[in-house]
């Protein structure tokens, strides 16, 4: 949508009231909105602090940007997409999804844009919660925050890099107006992202160094164009597309079982193997792009052109991370050196420490940043005790590697929900999930996880905390988490 038919960002001199309110406008936050409206919840807001909706696909444009879960199934079940263009999304048919998802259900115009959310603090005398925003005050009986894992960029505290006197930047603040023609470019990390952009940007650059901390198991994408035959099937035939939606379901649950029983995971990691020996001949380089832990362990990566990219001349692949910036010149952990005019920290986000954390407070001022010591925790990974009336989606100890996110955020849509209806046909005014509740099941997600490959998988990722515990991981299947949250559970609440 244009910027100039966007609703302006609503200011008012006095607080205005709401029954809900919801941080961020990506898909977390759609789809929020949509299932409150459903629920009969009319007086909502969606405070926005950019100008546009999109969330992490608003943010990542960076050249290459595509989903890495199938198209079919990266969507909301309730607003099925026919008109997909590929296997796997990229990032502007994404966002445009997103958008007119939004348009369609009516949710552009509760969008407060431009709105940043400044503090957030329960009011237990209102039984409301005090949103200052930089556009003025809400007070709110439902706080939905809806910010997301995946949203600020994590910048890597690199001696010398602040003094870098040519261009740096994060891949999800990517600097358009900078040409890459020509230049020698230094890419910090190998992840979801560079695994992306690398091969994007690999033609076009003088030299490429690539500086690898942890090898990453890449497995071969099955991507390709959706001809228009299938999509004009998809079309006149809805069941057809909820075929697909369901098989391709089903395929990522049976890879998943893996991720439970890692042994089962040998079969898959060949496949990573034979991919990496088919497109690298040297077998030095293709040493250095070996892994030495089980595959799962960290985020799977899918990608037909970034070991092929590796290969080419003006790429070196530096199996080290850096250790310092020292004016043009970028040195390795293992003493090697690249002098580059651009630096492209592909270092990923705030993924456990998210910053929106540090901005909600319970009655007595306390950050949930400062609750969580490191460790963050939810019931469900939606409700957190101290904090009532309130819902974290794509909250901790819900994360799987190889499910999508819309799964796991329409199970905690369904229990958002569940609990609003009872909460407004009981006639509660504050709904606190009891601490003991909250505690039993953290303990039974950790009991569960050591077996699973995030946690036996002998690898360090941002599944584990700064505590060095996994607050990311959902140990069981994507099955049970929505039998889990399909019912919202009265009894565990304190109201």
């Amino acid at each position: 949508m244009p910027h100039s038919d966007r609703p302006a960002a609503w200011t008012s001199p006095r607080p205005h009231r709401v029954e809900a309110l919801i941080i961020g406008s990506g898909l977390s936050g759609i789809g929020a909105a949509i299932e409150l409206r459903r629920a009969g919840v009319r007086d909502l807001v969606v405070v926005e602090k950019a100008d546009d909706l999109g969330g992490t696909w608003r943010d990542n444009t960076y050249p290459g940007c595509a989903c890495d879960v199938p198209s079919a199934l990266y969507s909301y079940s309730f607003a099925p997409n026919p008109e997909w263009t590929r296997a796997f999304a990229g990032q502007p048919e994404i966002r445009a999804y997103l958008r007119d998802t939004a348009a369609g259900h009516g949710i552009t115009p509760l969008i407060r844009f431009g709105t940043e959310v400044t503090r957030a603090q329960w009011d237990p005398r209102e039984a409301r919660w005090r949103v200052e925003t930089t556009r003025g005050l809400y007070l709110t009986r439902f706080l939905v925050a809806a910010a997301g894992p995946w949203h600020e960029p994590l910048l890597p505290d690199i001696p010398g890099l602040a003094d870098f006197p040519g261009e740096v930047f994060h891949s999800a603040r990517w600097r358009h107006d900078h040409d890459l023609t020509g230049a020698r470019v230094a890419v910090v990390g190998s992840g979801a992202s560079a695994v992306q952009f690398v091969p994007a940007i690999q033609p076009r650059v003088a030299q490429l160094h690539l500086f690898q901390r942890t090898a990453q198991w890449v497995l071969p994408k099955p991507d390709h164009p959706v001809p228009h035959a299938e999509r004009r099937l998809l079309r006149s035939l809805p069941a057809a597309q909820r075929a697909l939606r369901n098989a391709e379901y089903a395929a990522l649950e049976a890879l998943g079982i893996g991720f439970r029983h890692p042994s089962l995971l040998r079969v898959v990691q060949k496949v990573g193997a034979l991919h990496l020996r088919a497109a690298v001949k040297d077998p030095r380089l293709r040493r250095a792009l070996t892994p030495d832990y089980t595959l799962g362990c960290k985020r799977l990566l899918l990608s037909n052109t970034y070991y092929p990219a590796l290969t080419r001349p003006n790429v070196t692949v530096h199996p080290a991370a850096v250790q310092a910036v020292d004016g043009n010149r970028v040195t390795g952990a293992d003493g090697s050196t690249a002098d580059v005019d651009t630096v492209i920290l592909g270092t990923g986000f705030h993924i456990l420490d998210m910053p929106i954390a540090g901005r909600v407070f319970d009655a007595d001022g306390v950050s949930l940043d400062d609750h969580w010591k490191g460790s963050p925790d939810a019931y469900l990974g939606t409700t957190v005790t101290g904090f009532p009336n309130a819902f974290i989606l794509l909250g901790p100890h819900l994360g799987t590697g190889h499910s999508s996110a819309y799964t796991i955020l329409e199970a905690q849509l369904a229990y958002m929900t569940g609990a609003v209806r009872h909460f407004r046909s009981a006639g509660w005014t504050t709904m606190n999930v009891r601490p003991e509740v909250q505690a039993a099941f953290g303990a039974e997600v950790q009991q569960a996880l050591p077996s699973t490959v995030y946690n036996a998988g002998g690898c360090s990722s941002y599944y584990l905390d700064n505590n060095g515990l996994n607050s990311f991981s959902w140990p069981w299947s994507t099955g049970r988490l929505r039998r889990r949250l399909a019912h919202f559970d009265p009894e565990a609440y304190d109201t």
